[in-house]
């Protein structure tokens, strides 16, 4: 009786310890997307109090480069010595950054501390999903989909205002200390809880194509960071970066197919699977982050909503991403198929996109928020999918790189979403001002396209309603562009091929062995 009894709560015990894995997992990945976003709205007072206006962007952009350059690096560590080790290193470098970020003491100082801290960002969605990518089979991967999609949209929401609030009542400082505690949870419930098979690899790390790794990216990540901005596209600085962004991968490229351990092995792309799905993720970070840019600033410009509460303006996409993720994953789950999502998600994004760019002046909260909600829809269909088939398309051992290329792309996606979507606007933001708000409208976009309300209220009647006008033409260009873009995902979705999904499920044969729990019960 008493073996029949450990046997009946054997799989009880084993959800437990996942769930509470999971849990970890969750706060990490929190950690990861709400970072930038409480910093963001921190800024104005962080300037106020170092100085330093002229280095502002510096401040995201050290982060974003530095995650960016580490995140294939993380990937490819965890591979070779074990996910466990390197995931709890990357969080604790993460939580350093953060640390040293808070102590700042002058904007030179905050700018090396970010890049430390984006260091160990970098390693953490990767090692969220290649842990979860170990943990759970694909098949049954489906059932947390929603997890994660409701993690990202309660970062997007509230990372706003939890940054206001945390500024305006504990100091611009919190906006950093805020992740020790979190940190700290997450590092000792995935110390004690999860066991991963130890790793120890004979290959030394391929330190020369790590470096043109790196440069490549950094010289990507500049281009999009500064074209249009701090230089023209056709200046002298651009067109270096971008002899060396070339020169450094078409390096890297040729170098990989020689080393003996290399970061990003090339044969991952030989998947048809693997290569769309990188695609598709390019494309989905290209048009999220584009939109989650562009719509608060056509409501708080265009339909008078508050700044202050931003994050709730994105309710509508976010919600219906998260709904569709959930039901996503179920459906993928109990059925083992997918090939519709990334088809009918990629449908949905470029629909969504266009009415998008159908919003005028005249365009009411409601009406927004339902092409919202259409963009939503089609990213809950595509977020995690190409995470699953990505993961899905490669061997165990290559789980990291799988991971962390499907990440880099999705990042590099957002970095040229945002650069050229928010290039397009300013100049038809700026055009369309010239035009119609005469020569006060000219001056008043000279030096940025974007105005906070403050700006905006001080304005006379004639050039606001001109500056509204042209917010609304900027997002119709930034969007419609997004719309057209949002067409190569949906060509790379239609040849997918649906391979089975590995793992549990009710079609598993008595030949398939179950896998050995990976977390202590």
């Amino acid at each position: 009786m008493a073996d029949t009894q450990t046997v009946e709560t054997e799989p009880d015990k084993k959800q437990r310890s996942v769930r509470v894995v999971l849990l970890a997992l969750m706060i990490t990945m929190m950690l990861a997307m709400l970072d930038n976003m409480i910093v963001g709205t921190a800024m104005p007072t962080i300037v106020g109090e170092l100085g330093g206006l002229e280095h502002l962007s510096w401040v995201v952009t050290a982060y974003t480069l530095a995650t960016a350059a580490a995140t294939p690096l993380w990937g490819k560590l965890g591979d070779m010595y074990g996910r466990k080790g390197v995931f709890m290193t990357s969080i604790v470098l993460f939580l350093i950054g953060s640390a040293l970020s808070g102590m700042a003491q002058d904007m030179g100082q905050l700018i090396g501390f970010r890049a430390v801290q984006g260091l160990g960002a970098g390693g953490l969605m990767v090692g969220v999903m290649a842990i979860i990518g170990d943990l759970i089979p694909p098949r049954e991967r489906g059932k947390y989909q929603g997890m994660m999609a409701g993690v990202m949209a309660l970062a997007m929401i509230g990372g706003p205002l939890v940054g206001g609030t945390i500024t305006d009542n504990w100091g611009w400082r919190w906006s950093f200390y805020i992740n020790l505690p979190l940190g700290v949870v997450a590092l000792g419930l995935i110390s004690v809880v999860l066991h991963l098979p130890a790793k120890r690899a004979q290959a030394r790390i391929d330190y020369l194509g790590a470096a043109l790794l790196t440069i490549g990216i950094t010289s990507i990540v500049l281009v999009t960071t500064w074209g249009g901005t701090e230089y023209a596209w056709s200046s002298a600085r651009i067109m270096e970066l971008i002899g060396i962004g070339v020169a450094a991968l078409v390096g890297f490229v040729f170098w990989q197919t020689k080393a003996t351990e290399p970061v990003l092995p090339l044969h991952i792309f030989r998947s048809r699977n693997f290569t769309l799905m990188s695609i598709i993720g390019f494309i989905t970070g290209f048009v999220m982050f584009g939109a989650t840019l562009f719509l608060p600033l056509y409501q708080q410009s265009v339909q008078g909503a508050s700044a202050t509460n931003s994050g709730l303006l994105l309710l509508p996409m976010l919600g219906a991403m998260l709904v569709t993720s959930m039901v996503a994953g179920r459906i993928t789950t109990n059925s083992g198929r997918y090939y519709v999502f990334p088809v009918l998600g990629s449908v949905l994004m470029v629909i969504g996109l266009y009415l998008l760019s159908t919003m005028d002046t005249g365009t009411s909260r409601f009406t927004s928020g339902v092409f919202m909600a259409v963009v939503g829809f089609g990213m809950g269909c595509l977020m995690q999918i190409t995470m699953l088939v990505a993961q899905n398309s490669v061997e165990m051992k290559d789980m990291g790189v799988a991971s962390s290329s499907t990440t880099l792309f999705r990042t590099l996606g957002s970095s040229f979403g945002v650069a050229i979507m928010g290039a397009l606007f300013n100049h038809r933001v700026q055009d369309t001002m010239a035009a119609r708000g005469g020569t006060l409208g000219a001056k008043v976009t000279e030096q940025s396209a974007q105005l906070d309300k403050k700006g905006l209220d001080k304005l006379p009647a004639a050039v606001r309603e001109a500056y509204q006008y042209a917010v609304s033409a900027g997002t119709h260009s930034a969007f419609l562009l997004g719309s057209i873009v949002a067409v190569v995902a949906l060509v790379a979705a239609v040849f997918v091929k649906e391979v089975p999904l590995k793992g549990a499920g009710p079609q598993k044969s008595a030949d398939d062995p179950a896998p050995a729990p990976l977390v202590e019960v």
